[in-house]
């Protein structure tokens, strides 16, 4: 089964996407910040991130740097997921290696089209 971890300091929106990535079939892990997030990647990288962008302790453009520098990390496909809409945020995300971005809010649609997108469904 795939895995994907859920970031995201939003306890209703780690269990909203939980809800839509189980029934597409993921195994979910949740994190509340990236430092957390970090913290799981290095004990098991996951198939897929679905990232928030801002969270206390480590953001999610910190976090995506860091995960980029772990060894497999090219296998693993990052989703940003955030409120952040503007041109600027999404060219940064893509340029520190973010897959896809979705902005917030996000329905069961949104997510099953853009992990179709990255090859993940």
């Amino acid at each position: 089964m795939k895995s994907c971890l859920v970031v995201d300091d939003s306890r209703v929106i780690r269990m909203v996407a939980r809800k839509i990535l189980e029934e597409l079939g993921f195994d979910v892990i949740e994190a509340e910040d990236g430092k957390v997030a970090l913290e799981a990647c290095e004990k098991q990288l996951p198939n897929a991130v679905l990232l928030d962008w801002n969270m206390p302790v480590m953001d999610g453009l910190e976090f995506l740097k860091a995960l980029r520098q772990l060894p497999g990390n090219d296998a693993v496909q990052v989703i940003f997921c955030t409120t952040e809409n503007d041109l600027d945020h999404i060219q940064q995300a893509i340029a520190e290696g973010a897959n896809e971005y979705i902005m917030k809010p996000f329905d069961s649609e949104i997510i099953q089209s853009k992990f179709t997108q990255v090859g993940l469904l």
